[in-house]
């Protein structure tokens, strides 16, 4: 127990710093003044961020690319699992092994960019979705699920009645898989949510970059004097405080979501990586 919570101190304690740094003075917490409590409350930081056109701007395509993005993966990712799942698929062992091999093998980033370009998609949401549109991880998981929780003996009799395959995976299937569905939300949810790296890749309009990436120029590269000065009027130790509200920003949505899935996602993943 004493070890347990250790551990839960050494994990919770750096978000909890984020927290309180966000509404402490940034001359306090640059001094080292901020431990365990606020010290010099203000909101300055937030004021700042709930009044930037760029973080706003940056939400929203986040919010588009993230819904947009996990329905095409979702979608996509449970109607290829189900097929794989059904022992009567001639040559499906071979498609899995065709699958599972782009798991450690990949064309690469410049092919990838050629590929991206050849379609026409460069510049357009479509960039950081299409190419990432399955993770193997999450189809086996998936397939995993349809094996050991759709029972075969269900679809022969739905079969017998005169239901087809297709009818069978609409009315039946997905309807008993709203355990493995929320976890495949959730998954690709927070893979959206986080990423940067496609936006950095393949847009060249700033106007359409999500919120990582917006956040991404201001942490690491050190340029929140650049973008949000300029905007905001604020510099100086101001800078430091909107670094840890912008984070605080960013991180609510996914703690938000969290809740409303935890009930399926337990469930979810353990009946799908511990039979197989």
């Amino acid at each position: 127990m004493a070890l347990l919570t250790v551990l839960l101190i050494v994990v919770l304690y750096p978000l909890y710093f984020i927290l309180i740094a966000s509404v402490s003075d940034p001359l306090d917490v640059n001094g080292g003044g901020v431990r365990l409590f606020p010290v010099g409350l203000t909101t300055e930081g937030y004021r700042s961020i709930l009044g930037s056109g760029a973080i706003w701007r940056g939400y929203g395509n986040t919010l588009l690319y993230m819904t947009v993005g996990t329905a095409v993966n979702v979608a996509v990712t449970v109607m290829g699992a189900y097929p794989l799942s059904r022992k009567e698929l001639l040559g499906r062992n071979a498609v899995m092994m065709l699958i599972t091999f782009t798991m450690f093998f990949s064309g690469g980033l410049v092919p990838t960019y050629l590929l991206v370009k050849s379609l026409g998609l460069l510049n357009s949401m479509w960039a950081v979705i299409l190419p990432g549109a399955v993770s193997v991880w999450n189809l086996i998981i998936a397939r995993t699920f349809f094996q050991h929780s759709i029972p075969e003996e269900l679809r022969e009799a739905a079969i017998t009645d005169g239901c087809t395959d297709l009818r069978f995976f609409a009315l039946v299937a997905l309807p008993l898989s709203k355990a493995i569905v929320a976890v495949l939300v959730l998954f690709y949810a927070v893979g959206h949510w986080n990423s940067f790296f496609g936006a950095l890749i393949y847009f060249r309009d700033d106007s359409k970059y999500p919120l990582q990436l917006i956040l991404r120029n201001m942490l690491i590269r050190g340029d929140v004097q650049e973008t949000l000065n300029m905007e905001l009027g604020a510099g100086g130790s101001a800078a430091d405080s909107i670094k840890y509200a912008a984070i605080v920003v960013a991180s609510v949505p996914m703690l938000a979501l969290y809740p409303f899935v935890q009930k399926y996602f337990v469930k979810g993943v353990m009946l799908g990586s511990l039979k197989g």
